[in-house]
């Protein structure tokens, strides 16, 4: 019976299993079938014991500063490039480098007062600098690598753009309602030019009330500048007024809701919006010489230093100084047109006869010299060689909106209505209304 074939064969397997079984169970865990071998094997008292202390690098303008010692600092009054590096090391071979630097790469003469600068300097008995980043303004900065060869970076932070918009009313002035909603008065400054010619910004009444929609710019989520101005509309006197930008082609420009051309061939303003101290007259107490006589020009007061722009193309007549004048520039726009500026702490740089200028372009800054009792600016204006008042000339309007393009124009309008529309004046008596998207 037990030789039967079937029999034979159930007690191999039987045995089998048991082996299996046994084995098993005497293995140890180290050598079992689950661990053994293969890149996973793990010999536990082979882990050793360590640590270690992460130091995660730490990146300044693109550099790593780990271990160096930074300082950062404003450039000071008449100081040069080179008085920023006083008191460090820097190697003859790339001082040698920085003096023949061509001003293609890098004019030194940029460097202004007030302007940030850092330097990042080795921990060595030497105080070797190993760069120097000089920054104009909060988007741009130029990196000076200094060691072992001269290296220069033109180099911009990332810019975000918001959209926000904002209504207000009037209860002094502009410049004091912006300033109240916490606004830069860059934005006072582009609405004023854009309605210069329509509205009488030093006569602004009590109620009136404007919605604006513009971009602001910011670095590292900090505000730093005002990009566009996207729609506004402005009440003055009872009276309404919408500003549209559009480009048909030849830049962007404002227009009001007929396609009208908001822009004059010259700009109202030659410095940023501020109080009129003195108007044009033909018979005025003169504050210094103490007689009645034409003051053929209008007065901004303004702190000394204030940027003064031509307020047209041009070319530069005269920039000189003389006795009642002071420092002054004069400025031809064509054969109609030319403009004066009198009384300037100083003349811009590169700023002489012949020169041609921009719209806008920084040509000195605000000053007392020659027969001036402070710091303003005396703003001159001839139309066909006569002085006129600047604040009352008619000058002709920039081009209105094509008719090729008039259907776009209106889309554009028809939309920026809309958005207008949506936002609330501020109740009366409540604070002005900001909101961003």
């Amino acid at each position: 019976m037990f030789s039967s074939p079937w029999v034979k064969k159930g007690s191999f397997v039987l045995l089998a299993i048991v082996v299996l079984i046994v084995s098993f169970l005497w293995m140890d865990a180290r050598t079992s079938w689950f661990t053994q071998g293969g890149d996973y094997a793990v010999e536990v008292d082979s882990i050793r014991h360590v640590e270690r202390e992460i130091i995660l690098p730490v990146f300044m303008h693109g550099m790593v500063v780990n271990n160096l010692h930074v300082v950062e600092d404003e450039v000071k009054r008449n100081q040069r490039f080179t008085d920023l590096l006083t008191g460090y090391y820097i190697s003859p071979t790339v001082l040698q480098q920085l003096n023949l630097l061509p001003r293609s790469v890098y004019d030194f003469r940029k460097i202004s007062a007030h302007k940030k600068y850092t330097l990042f300097v080795e921990h060595d008995s030497l105080k070797s600098i190993k760069a120097l980043v000089y920054e104009p303004n909060p988007i741009d900065y130029v990196v000076f690598h200094l060691q072992d060869s001269l290296l220069v970076e033109s180099c911009q932070r990332k810019v975000d753009t918001l959209e926000r918009s904002i209504s207000g009313r009037i209860e002094s002035t502009l410049s004091h309602t912006i300033e109240s909603m916490n606004l830069s008065h860059e934005l006072t400054n582009k609405f004023v030019d854009i309605f210069a010619w329509q509205v009488d910004f030093q006569r602004l009444q009590k109620g009136d009330q404007f919605k604006l929609i513009y971009e602001e710019n910011l670095v590292e989520e900090k505000p730093v500048g005002i990009g566009r101005i996207l729609g506004v509309y402005f009440e003055h006197s009872g009276n309404g007024y919408y500003a549209f930008p559009y480009d048909q082609g030849d830049g962007p420009d404002y227009f009001d809701e007929h396609g009208n051309s908001l822009r004059k061939a010259l700009l109202k303003y030659p410095i940023e919006f501020t109080r009129i101290s003195s108007r044009y007259s033909k018979n005025r107490f003169h504050p210094v010489v103490k007689v009645f006589r034409p003051h053929l020009g209008t007065d901004f007061a303004a702190p000394t230093g204030t940027p003064i722009r031509s307020v047209g193309d041009g070319i530069v007549e005269e920039a000189q100084y003389k006795t009642n004048n002071g420092n002054y520039v004069k400025v031809r726009h064509n054969n109609t047109y030319t403009t004066g500026y009198l009384h300037m702490s100083k003349i811009a740089t590169g700023i002489k006869a012949g020169t041609r200028v921009r719209q806008g372009q920084t040509i000195g800054y605000v000053g007392s010299t020659g027969l001036a009792t402070g710091p303003h600016l005396c703003y001159r204006f001839w139309k066909n060689g006569i002085q006129v008042d600047a604040l009352k000339v008619e000058l002709p309007p920039s081009q209105p909106v094509k008719p090729d393009y008039f259907p776009a124009f209106e889309q554009v309008k028809e939309d920026l209505i809309k958005r207008l529309q949506l936002i609330p004046f501020p109740a009366s008596g409540n604070e002005p209304e900001v909101a961003m998207r």
